[in-house]
């Protein structure tokens, strides 16, 4: 369970609020994005709110020799977005060496990818294009490692000190490709 945070030296009961408040923004956004934009679910385990969103591959810019360069999906034909919030206030956690592995209906495996941050307009997330054999159901299972990041306050900071499994079974994702 998340442990609940309180004034100390490092946060007063006003810059709290506001952090609570910045985690009701982007539960808002969240929303929007796994009801509106595309579809998902969010489960908390351990100090972790853990969510996905999937839709159809959609292009995206990288940096290729200190320039950055827009990439059409190819073969890519899903995109997986996971979420990841800190279970006591909601903000999103940064840093973090996220890893998914999709299961196919007979409990095959699919692949097992490192999704990396990803910046987007509204929503920061940690995803990234995928090739599946076809639209379908999938089991979704996330791989959070203890991140190494330092954290302030002697109080409030011992969190997020362990690696972290969930899975969402039965998740259909239908294949295609977003049209930039």
């Amino acid at each position: 369970m998340a442990a609940t945070m309180t004034p100390s030296d490092e946060a007063t009961r006003e810059q709290l609020e506001l952090a609570r408040q910045q985690g009701q923004a982007l539960e808002a956004a969240l929303r929007v994005m796994i009801q509106d934009e595309a579809h998902g679910a969010e489960r908390q385990v351990g100090d972790y709110r853990v969510g996905y969103a999937v839709e159809h591959a959609e292009g995206m810019y990288r940096l290729m020799a200190g320039e950055l360069v827009w990439f059409e999906p190819q073969d890519e034909n899903a995109h997986i977005e996971i979420s990841v919030r800190d279970a006591a206030d909601g903000r999103f956690i940064p840093g973090l060496n996220v890893r998914l592995t999709l299961l196919d209906e007979n409990e095959q495996s699919v692949g097992t990818h490192e999704q990396p941050f990803l910046w987007h307009p509204w929503l920061y997330h940690y995803g990234r294009n995928w090739v599946l054999p076809g639209s379908g159901t999938y089991t979704l299972r996330v791989h959070i490692e203890a991140p190494e990041f330092g954290r302030h306050d002697k109080h409030n900071g011992q969190r997020y000190a362990e690696s972290v499994d969930i899975a969402f079974p039965g998740v259909f994702i239908e294949t295609g490709q977003k049209k930039s």
